[in-house]
């Protein structure tokens, strides 16, 4: 592209031609529906807070002005320190000023402030670099962004945790202010706007009070058209029955695909935070259905939803009345003693520490683990740490006075990890741009958020995020102290390595807890997309080398691993039959002699 191409143009009539206003009588008429729509979603929100029945959060609003209080506090408290924070961004200012006029004038521009991203999604539209002043625009908004995020990286005195805090709300003020967000300062929305007479923002803002008033006051962001999949219909339709149930979680067992079986069976644990349909999401990505097709006998605990009944409900119940519950029904279906287990994400923390607790009640059962992007050791947890401490607790504590967090607040969480790609763009096409997401069944899993009972969620965040107990001995369910070192079960540990909520560091850090053999394997790409990736699709690639050990750094390990293309799949059935052997035996249908079926898979607890 030449350089007269990317070049800000001059005073051109033709340039400003598309953001002028065609049919005012039809603009006014739209903006009138606009305004409607926006009545609508206000009242949406005011009125479940009126009532008391809302609850603000996850982020709170007090803790981010008392963290970056901190970071302001250092800068002001030093006249000179202020003055080199101002000057230095006057600086950038009279630079991006002066490019300007070189540009209107005959001089050869300036080269761009370093760090613009020129592939950045957001200011893909040429106007940004085209036209003055939205090249102005978005100049300005990456030195600001910049300069806002270097306060906060050179201010000493900063506790580790204030000083994540002050990062990931930075980052969240910066993501949300920038000019893409905006009508009047996002070109190729003016533009839309100008074009459809305002039509995109009825359209938009009608879907916004839908979507606050679906999330009862708190917006319910739709990611994917949710019309299009419906679970046990095109999601999760791995033929399975519902083979046991208790008021905590339903045993799904699924049906053989192959005439014989491995002997050892496989109970997977799924994290309670999401459904575990997202390992049986469709046929083509179904992890489970692999495994079927490999000849193994399959059981899965599908949590409930949970709501008022379960708030007591706390961890050792979800190990004696989840997994226990599942080796019980595995036992009864197969006559088999011996099971694989797997766990994902916060249901393979589950799965750890219930190894540990299993272990000193003389259970022997789980044979062999496999962890899936799981944490235990909780020192470099990511930016979820940034939701945990004291103050916040008490204050998620106050909102699950109802005996639940509801899924909403946990989805959102989530997405805050990644609001560049998870909130704004979905904010400005569905509510600016008017228009209906695309169906993709992976962000319906997303969406299709759980409750957390308080008891378990209060412990899961107290034990592991805010003190780490899990990985240093100190967590106790009920009458025993959990152990990890104890554990001499064969352990398949795996990371991805853009991970978000378990950064492969951590993971990694996780497997010295451990007493038995370690598998460490990292894969390509990041919390979801790096576990759910079969083999057919090529996708990605995993690495493997030595076992974790004292002393071998994590950066020390990576300079030791092999390379391969394509899912991890493969290695991981390798490592199953390794740990099971060769022996097959006859299909087992669902239930066995013994267990009458209930319903079909998956069960009606994952459309709670």
């Amino acid at each position: 592209m030449s350089e007269s191409a990317t070049r800000p143009s001059r005073d051109d009539a033709a340039d400003f031609a598309p953001y002028a206003v065609r049919d005012p009588e039809a603009f006014a008429r739209n903006m009138a529906h606009m305004l409607e729509h926006l009545g609508k979603a206000a009242s949406a929100w005011v009125e479940p807070r009126e009532r008391g029945e809302a609850v603000d959060g996850p982020v709170s609003y007090g803790d981010v002005v008392s963290t970056l209080s901190r970071v302001a506090e250092y800068w002001l408290n030093d006249p000179v320190r202020a003055l080199e924070a101002q000057t230095g961004l006057m600086a950038g200012f009279f630079n991006i000023w002066m490019r300007s006029l070189q540009t209107v004038s005959t001089e050869p521009a300036a080269p761009p402030v370093p760090g613009s991203a020129p592939n950045d999604k957001r200011f893909a539209d040429e106007e940004w670099r085209r036209n003055l002043f939205f090249n102005f625009l978005r100049e300005a908004y990456t030195l600001v962004t910049q300069w806002a995020q270097g306060l906060v990286d050179r201010a000493e005195g900063l506790d580790p945790h204030t000083r994540q805090k002050a990062i990931f709300y930075v980052r969240q003020i910066t993501n949300a202010i920038s000019p893409s967000n905006f009508v009047l300062t996002n070109p190729e929305l003016f533009r839309e706007t100008v074009a459809e007479n305002g039509a995109n923002l009825a359209r938009g803002m009608k879907m916004f009070a839908e979507d606050l008033a679906k999330g009862a006051g708190t917006l319910k962001l739709r990611q994917s058209d949710a019309s299009r999949f419906r679970v046990g219909d095109n999601l999760a339709t791995t033929p399975g029955k519902v083979v046991a149930q208790n008021e905590l979680c339903q045993i799904v067992q699924y049906a053989p695909l192959t005439e014989t079986v491995y002997r050892r069976p496989i109970l997977i644990s799924p994290p309670w935070i999401n459904k575990f349909y997202i390992l049986d999401l469709t046929p083509e990505k179904s992890l489970i259905r692999w495994l079927v097709e490999q000849g193994r006998t399959v059981f899965v605990v599908s949590w409930i939803n949970p709501d008022e009944r379960h708030a007591d409900k706390d961890w050792q119940a979800y190990i004696e009345e989840g997994l226990v519950f599942g080796l019980d029904t595995v036992r009864e279906a197969t006559g088999e003693t011996e099971v694989d287990a797997v766990g994902y994400c916060v249901g393979g923390t589950l799965l750890a520490a219930s190894l540990a607790y299993l272990k000193a009640k003389g259970d022997h059962r789980i044979r062999s683990a496999t962890l899936l992007t799981t944490q235990v050791d909780f020192r470099h947890a990511g930016d979820l740490k940034v939701f945990v401490d004291e103050e916040q607790l008490a204050e998620i504590e106050k909102a699950m006075s109802r005996g639940y967090l509801d899924g909403t607040k946990m989805a959102t969480a989530f997405n805050l990890l990644r609001s560049g790609d998870l909130i704004w763009p979905y904010f400005v096409n569905n509510y600016l741009k008017g228009r209906e997401p695309l169906p993709f069944d992976l962000l319906f899993w997303n969406a299709d958020a759980t409750r957390m009972a308080k008891a378990n969620h209060l412990f899961y965040l107290r034990n592991c995020y805010l003190e780490n107990r899990l990985s240093r001995g100190r967590m106790r369910l009920g009458d025993v102290d959990i152990d990890l070192s104890s554990i001499d079960t064969p352990i398949y540990n795996l990371a991805t390595r853009e991970d978000h909520i378990a950064p492969a560091l951590s993971v990694y850090e996780g497997s010295g807890a451990f007493g038995g053999p370690v598998r460490f394997v990292v894969t390509g790409s990041g919390h979801i997309a790096g576990v759910v990736n079969p083999p057919a699709r090529g996708k990605y690639q995993f690495w493997t080398g030595p076992q974790p050990r004292e002393g071998l750094s994590f950066e020390a390990w990576w300079t030791e691993t092999n390379e391969t293309k394509g899912s991890w799949w493969p290695d991981w059935e390798a490592w199953l039959r390794e740990q099971s052997g060769e022996e097959r035996v006859a299909a087992r249908e669902p239930g066995g002699d013994k267990l009458a079926p209930i319903e079909d898979a998956p069960g009606s607890y994952v459309c709670s």
